[in-house]
Formats: structure tokens, C-alpha cells, sequence
């Protein structure tokens, strides 16, 4: 059952976490780096945390291709959690930022890819359109 539970939801709740305990204060400067051009890449918070969904979303798709009663559970928890962020996105003033748009672009995603690759998956599994002749 813990399995079910989507990694993107790590994001959301350091992100609920973080803006709720420094009032939304998710843009601040989290790390810089030289390069080699003399221009300065400046990384912030929320950035990283878009950066950090990418690879849990990476690893949503491939927990989408397990079978079996898990895996509908796992729908229904993306699909809850899409709509918890879509929800603080329109009606919580301090998550109105393009960085939590992305995050919730990457959880719209886990939903529909993870209903697509069940389907096929399933498709393939019984056998659907395999018939000759």
C-alpha cells in the first residue's frame, strides 16, 4: 500500500511545507554557479523542486507499468493529488508561481501517463488485436 502512494507527493509536501513556514518565499536564490561564459546560473528553491519532481515523475512512469490492484490505487492517489495541487495553485495566493504551474504540469502528467501505460500494458496482456486471419 506504500507503494501506491505518488513520489511527486514528496514535492508538494516540502513545498506546502516550505511555503507555508516562510509565507511563500519560494523564489529566494537557493544555489549560484560560475560558468564558464562569466554568467552566473542562479537556481532557486522552486526551481529545484521542478527539477526533483522530473525525476520522481521519471520514476511514476516506471511504477506505472506494474499490474494489479496496487496499481489502480496508485491512479486514484496521482489523480487525488493532481487535483490537491491544481486546487492550491487557483485558491492559495502564495502557490500562484510558474515554478508550482510546473509542478503541477508533472503531476498532471504522472495521471495520464500512468493510465496509458496501464492500458497498453493491459492491452498487450490479454491479447487484444493479436488475432491473424
Amino acid at each position: 500500500m506504500l507503494l501506491a502512494i505518488p513520489l511527486l507527493a514528496i514535492v508538494v509536501v516540502i513545498w506546502n511545507i516550505l511555503a507555508f513556514a516562510t509565507g511563500g518565499a519560494l523564489a529566494g536564490q537557493l544555489l549560484a554557479f560560475g560558468t564558464p561564459s562569466g554568467a552566473t546560473l542562479a537556481l532557486t528553491t522552486g526551481e529545484a523542486l521542478v527539477g526533483l519532481g522530473i525525476v520522481l515523475l521519471y520514476l511514476e512512469i516506471l511504477k506505472s507499468t506494474r499490474t494489479g490492484a496496487a496499481s489502480i490505487v496508485d491512479h486514484i492517489f496521482s489523480m487525488a493529488l493532481f487535483v490537491i495541487v491544481l486546487l492550491e495553485l487557483i485558491l492559495v495566493p502564495g502557490f500562484a508561481t510558474g515554478a508550482y504551474a510546473l509542478v503541477m504540469l508533472l503531476t498532471l502528467i504522472d495521471v495520464i501517463a500512468g493510465f496509458t501505460v496501464t492500458i497498453s500494458t493491459a492491452r498487450r496482456d490479454i491479447g487484444l488485436g493479436d488475432r491473424i486471419g
